[in-house]
């Protein structure tokens, strides 16, 4: 067994998400499909491994826990510095029905998994591991919900469901910019010009206030030092709410709780202590490395023992998230540039997780253009919002059949 520390799980995934941008700038195809470059390199190598592991030559693992959370919560915080309470405004009914699109999403996901178990002759609460709980939760509320239901009864719920997120992540990360692309293409959409919103996004992009009084070294020290104490903050608020609730929730959601406050106390106070041009940059290198360590990290021989009935139903939920963003949430949220730009978003934390989304909509709004609506949008609601109706559907679920 190869065993990698941290630091060298670091490189690697420096070394994987290089190695993933030389293949999609080369590879045409790649590029047309909008692919993440982190998720090309992190896929290779997961399936180096695999082969590796199943052919006995080499099993190896990586330490990647607290670097892969260091990254994600670095990459959550950012996004709660851009969540400034001005721009908020400008997701109004979109977020709102966005939101109810999330909530309908879970649903439908649960009832397939839950129909297609009794159609293939597993039990219904096995069929529910390839549900929202691993599609629309993600890794995190598999391994929670999984272990609940092991509690149950359900034999190896914690594998088949990570087994079914890990299929999501993949797939969320694959086919979410070819979807957007598609419809970009077919509706022949562009993006709207930054005055037709009504908001000025100069000011929010970049700070000029700001670096006429420091030099660049210290502006970077002082963001970096602001995206690191809302971290640190972050944590304590996180952790002091599920002693005293009872309530797990994600690390990052206090870190990005702390970053809101602290962005519009700068907004309303008129500090101009937040440099957005500073904090995207970081926000895109924590992205790609998350992605990439989340990537190679995954231990797709899991899927080896993910059982036929259980692969029918996360293909099924592929087919169906596919058909319900163009038919019905497309429609829904407008049918304009901003509304694709929201279905990668859409099926990237429908089948895996927000960075799997933000990665969707970095990749796509790089090469068809800015849209500022779906950056508010969809973080708010897939960091934020989707569990307000997620647990309680999975919950309702695992009541009705248990």
């Amino acid at each position: 067994m190869l065993e990698l520390n941290a630091i060298t799980t670091l490189a690697l995934a420096c070394v994987l998400l290089l190695l993933g941008e030389a293949v999609v700038n080369k590879v045409s195809i790649l590029r047309r499909l909008c692919i993440p470059a982190p998720v090309i390199g992190g896929l290779l190598f997961a399936i180096l491994v695999a082969i590796l592991q199943s052919t006995n030559i080499i099993t190896i693992k990586l330490d990647s826990e607290f670097i892969q959370n260091f990254f994600m919560l670095a990459f959550f915080t950012t996004i709660g510095l851009g969540a400034s309470l001005k721009l908020l405004k400008l997701g109004g009914k979109v977020l709102i029905l966005y939101f109810i699109f999330c909530g309908v999403l879970a649903f439908c996901q649960n009832v397939i998994g839950v129909s297609l178990a009794k159609v293939l002759n597993i039990p219904p609460l096995l069929g529910l591991t390839a549900g929202s709980m691993s599609m629309e939760g993600g890794h995190g509320n598999a391994a929670a919900y999984g272990q609940t239901l092991e509690s149950l009864g359900v034999d190896s719920a914690v594998t088949a469901a990570l087994a079914a997120a890990t299929l999501g992540l993949v797939a969320g990360g694959l086919i979410g910019g070819p979807v957007v692309r598609f419809l970009i293409k077919k509706f022949d959409l562009k993006p709207e010009d930054a005055k037709d919103t009504g908001l000025d996004y100069s000011e929010v992009e970049y700070n000029q206030n700001l670096h006429s009084r420091m030099n660049p070294t210290t502006v970077f020290i002082v963001q970096f030092t602001i995206i690191a104490v809302c971290m640190a903050i972050g944590t304590y608020i996180g952790e002091g709410f599920t002693s005293l609730t009872g309530i797990n929730i994600p690390v990052y959601v206090g870190a990005m709780f702390v970053a809101v406050i602290i962005r519009n106390i700068s907004d309303y106070g008129n500090l101009n202590i937040i440099d957005m041009k500073i904090t995207n940059h970081v926000s895109d290198v924590s992205l790609s490395l998350f992605l990439s360590i989340a990537l190679m990290s995954i231990e797709l021989t899991e899927i080896y023992q993910l059982a036929l009935p259980l692969t029918v139903i996360v293909l099924a939920q592929i087919v169906f998230i596919v058909l319900f963003s163009v038919f019905v949430v497309f429609k829904g949220l407008g049918k304009n540039y901003d509304a694709a730009v929201m279905i990668g978003g859409f099926i990237g934390h429908g089948l895996g997780a927000t960075p799997n989304a933000m990665a969707n909509l970095d990749v796509i709004t790089k090469k068809f253009g800015a849209s500022p609506k779906a950056y508010l949008v969809v973080p708010v609601v897939g960091a934020f919002l989707i569990d307000l109706l997620g647990v309680p559907i999975v919950t309702l679920f695992i009541n009705i059949f248990s």
